[in-house]
């Protein structure tokens, strides 16, 4: 089954242009040294292992806070799998769309050394486009957000097939699109009441 997920390129976006450049996303949490062969299946044997480790290198940091850290590591290195899609801020209001194409990589030097190479479909979501529902999904915090359960609207947007939202500005309208029904049926029943049964 694919997966969707919005991944942040650094803290306030700042490696979004050399991310979509490279064609890669990535993540660091201080974590240095290569994770090849030291990612399991399962997230939770992983931050067993790398908990202890991280609060080695931040003894101000909460476990749970360590806990967080080193699962996103984990759904960077080893969790997303190839195939997956991913959505990216680029910090200036839209998202790229991207599929997985690479199991992990490591590249020592960089703030974001364990990183998954991706292939950047040829377009960006504008988050006004998005319904409300999917934006709030994507507006989540931490670094990583599963927002697979909005996976039909995500592959309209990637086919070309999104369909506009309908908006108000009047907050007594609970559903805009219901209420451009309900009006466009009023209308049609006015202009054709002579052939209703009731008319």
């Amino acid at each position: 089954m694919k997966n969707y997920l919005r991944v942040m390129l650094g803290k306030g976006h700042q490696y979004a242009d050399e991310c979509y450049q490279g064609k890669w996303f990535g993540g660091g949490w201080g974590f240095t040294e290569s994770l090849e062969n030291k990612l399991p299946e399962n997230r939770k044997d992983f931050n067993r292992v790398q908990v202890p480790i991280y609060l080695g290198k931040n003894p101000d940091s909460s476990k749970v806070a360590a806990g967080l850290a080193c699962g996103m590591l984990w759904t960077i290195c080893k969790g997303i799998k190839i195939d997956d899609v991913v959505l990216c801020p680029d910090g200036k209001g839209s998202y790229w769309v991207g599929k997985v194409v690479t199991n992990y990589l490591f590249e020592s030097g960089h703030p974001l050394p364990h990183r998954r190479k991706v292939e950047w479909y040829p377009i960006q979501i504008l988050r006004t486009e998005m319904s409300e529902v999917l934006r709030n999904a994507c507006g989540s915090i931490g670094t990583i957000s599963d927002i697979t359960k909005h996976a039909e609207e995500i592959e309209r947007f990637i086919s070309g097939t999104s369909t506009p939202q309908i908006i108000s500005t009047n907050t007594d309208i609970e559903d805009p699109s219901v209420f451009a029904l309900e009006e466009h049926l009023q209308s049609f029943l006015v202009s054709n009441w002579k052939n209703t049964l009731l008319g």
